[in-house]
């Protein structure tokens, strides 16, 4: 992992060539934060602010939108969803600055998913604070924790399957797939010539991506089949086919990602009752976390059968 350079400004990049997919972006982002995104991108490059500084500044704005849901007032609230709003249109315009002045990096990426991290920590922390101080006993810490850890398998999955339908529909150049084994490789090559902070991080990559892997067992050899049979090239109607079956699968990644839990988190906040918030993530999310890793893992035994069959 090396550390940004400002590359030369392409001010000509449109608004659709900074977008991944249309297969895995939700109508929200593409009418609303990408818009937006965009043009906070276009003054970023203009200014020579990089990618990774655009998502430091994300977290401030996400804490800090934590912080204002711990009180009961409303108009606190209000600001404080406003705030995370903000935070997730600059955690947009980050990944859209990146394309735009071709400066992406596995370290922005890392930083872009800890962003997040931060983000919800705050916001679990102040909602915990705040339900105590309206009587609720010390347990309520189990809620918070629970959804918490649940929110970090959610965002992984989805995150990973994103990755994987862009790596089918794009290959190397359209997707950020990476896997474990050629992580700890290179960590290995380099971790004698990279500073303290630059090796946590990359020990802290390695084990999402496990995370990932562990969680996906036949996609996992599916991919294994892929390299070793096909160099990871399968036939064409195959690979439409994979297509087809994997594309609904990424409107569930959409749903336990930002914008439907940040929807109901507002819709709790305006009614004070933020508990809530952690059954429905417990509950309702983790449903679909689990009907969608079961979904996947169907897909892609089915298809190691067929590739199998593949003289």
């Amino acid at each position: 992992m090396k550390a940004q350079q400002i590359p030369p400004v392409q001010p000509d990049v449109s608004f659709e060539s900074t977008l991944k997919s249309n297969d895995t972006e939700e109508k929200i982002d593409i009418y609303f934060y990408r818009p937006i995104g965009y043009r906070i991108a276009l003054l970023c490059a203009k200014l020579g602010i990089t990618p990774n500084a655009v998502t430091i500044i994300s977290i401030f704005f996400g804490v800090g939108a934590g912080i204002l849901f711990y009180f009961p007032e409303l108009w606190l609230n209000v600001i404080g969803m406003l705030l995370l709003v903000f935070a997730n249109s600059l955690d947009s315009a980050d990944g859209q600055l990146a394309r735009i002045t071709n400066n992406k990096s596995r370290l922005g990426r890392i930083l872009d998913g800890f962003a997040g991290d931060f983000w919800f920590t705050s916001i679990h922390i102040a909602l915990c604070l705040r339900l105590m101080d309206a009587g609720w006993p010390a347990w309520v810490w189990v809620l918070g924790i629970g959804a918490g850890v649940s929110h970090i398998f959610q965002s992984a999955m989805a995150d990973y399957y994103r990755n994987i339908h862009l790596y089918f529909i794009k290959g190397v150049s359209g997707s950020e797939l990476d896997n474990s084994a050629d992580l700890q490789k290179e960590y290995d090559l380099n971790k004698a010539n990279t500073n303290f902070f630059l090796n946590f991080v990359a020990r802290g990559y390695m084990g999402y991506t496990r995370l990932q892997e562990n969680c996906s067992p036949k996609l996992q050899r599916l991919l294994a089949l892929m390299k070793s049979k096909f160099d990871m090239k399968i036939p064409a109607q195959e690979l439409q086919a994979f297509n087809a079956q994997n594309k609904p699968l990424m409107r569930l990644t959409n749903i336990i990602q930002f914008n439907t839990r940040v929807i109901f988190l507002f819709l709790w906040l305006f009614i004070d009752q933020t508990w809530l918030y952690f059954v429905f993530d417990l509950l309702v999310l983790n449903t679909i976390l689990i009907y969608m890793v079961r979904r996947q893992e169907k897909i892609s035994g089915n298809f190691y059968q067929r590739l199998s069959a593949i003289a």
